[in-house]
């Protein structure tokens, strides 16, 4: 069973996921409010938080990446404890997505040739999110 990364976000979710499903190409995601969920007596929402999101999921390739805004209350602080790698066969995807993510982000190392990978960069997206782009000929 694979290990899927899950990604929480102060407030601004909605725009992290669909952001993510364009990079990547792929269809509007549903997205689960905390609002459209039967309420529970013992962790009530504060008024004005119905519309955070409390679960959302894209399929990149073939990988589950989840995302939420942490409960409404809940204290959120950005760490640096997690990095996303995307491995592709395709250099030519590689570039673009390395691309769209540094828009707006921070280019940690140039899309280079490592002795690894014919094409490998870091980006920290506009989110705060680091990213590894690697192609690999055999993916």
């Amino acid at each position: 069973m694979p290990i899927n990364a899950y990604l929480n976000f102060a407030g601004n979710t909605r725009d992290v996921v669909l952001y993510y499903a364009k990079v990547f190409g792929l269809p509007e995601p549903q997205l689960m409010t905390f609002g459209s969920v039967p309420p529970n007596p013992e962790f009530p929402l504060p008024p004005g938080t119905e519309d955070l999101i409390m679960h959302a999921a894209l399929d990149i390739d073939g990988s589950k990446l989840m995302f939420s805004d942490t409960f409404p209350g809940m204290p959120f602080q950005v760490g640096n404890n997690i990095s996303l790698a995307y491995v592709t066969g395709d250099e030519a995807k590689a570039r673009d997505i390395f691309e769209q993510l540094k828009d707006g982000g921070t280019v940690v190392m140039e899309l280079q040739e490592t002795f690894w990978s014919k094409v490998y960069g870091q980006v920290t997206d506009k989110f705060g999110i680091l990213w590894q782009i690697s192609h690999e000929e055999n993916k």
